[in-house]
């Protein structure tokens, strides 16, 4: 297994994990508690780690969703949160999660060794979320704690190579969107509005974009050697199971 292939394998097992958390019950209480909707919820509490910077940086920064959908929830939350908080909330949210969820996991000691080898290794130059977040202080140092934040770092090292590999290929946001399994309903779901381009002369581009993505997420993955990438690999498809299943 390469450091790409690597990458490219622990894709959907990392996305599977963060979603469990995201759709969990105390999670979506949180939103409810600060009084926020779930949309402001969500951008405030990904991109609040950036701290105060006005609602065009969020945007930039997140990418995919629509810009306005991000400046309505951003300013939706600072009229009742500062984001920060609302991030800071957040993390103790998913630290509490992953030593409910994680704590328990047969193999959580070898997961932690290997995901905090690739967090480590990520070089966040470009990828401004990533770098927030990998900043922030972690409250809680119980292992299933740790095991959700790297899980997390690493989601997120994911989503900010995927932008840049996206804009390389000349695909806008809107475009990789369109071009991808969920077409226009996941437009609609990122608060994009119509007309929305026609796919099919995008997706040879967004094919290109999702290999440049696995090489440069496959950089941190380099830190591993074969054997212990295809171990991690094992590692988080028996953990989303265990938390999808």
């Amino acid at each position: 297994m390469t450091p790409e292939q690597a990458a490219a394998n622990a894709k959907a097992g990392l996305a599977a994990i963060v979603g469990a958390f995201a759709e969990s019950p105390q999670t979506l209480r949180r939103a409810r508690l600060l009084g926020l909707s779930g949309w402001a919820y969500h951008v405030s509490a990904r991109a609040g780690a950036l701290g105060e910077v006005r609602p065009e940086t969020v945007a930039a920064a997140i990418a995919f969703i629509a810009p306005e959908a991000v400046i309505d929830g951003w300013e939706a939350t600072a009229k009742t949160s500062a984001p920060v908080e609302v991030a800071t909330w957040h993390l103790h949210e998913l630290c509490a999660w992953g030593a409910d969820q994680l704590g328990a996991f047969p193999r959580l000691t070898r997961l932690l060794e290997l995901a905090g080898q690739v967090v480590d290794a990520v070089d966040a130059a470009g990828l401004t979320l990533f770098a927030a977040w990998r900043a922030m202080p972690v409250p809680d140092a119980t292992p299933g704690a740790r095991a959700a934040v790297l899980l997390h770092l690493l989601h997120e090292h994911r989503l900010g190579v995927h932008v840049i590999a996206v804009r390389a290929s000349g695909l806008t946001p809107l475009e990789a969107i369109i071009a991808g399994p969920d077409g226009e309903t996941g437009a609609v779901a990122f608060g994009w509005q119509a007309p929305y381009p026609h796919a099919g002369p995008l997706v040879r581009r967004l094919m290109w974009a999702e290999a440049v993505a696995n090489s440069l997420a496959g950089q941190a993955y380099a830190a591993l050697d074969r054997s212990e990438r295809v171990e991690f690999a094992g590692l988080l498809e028996s953990l989303s199971h265990r938390l999808t299943r």
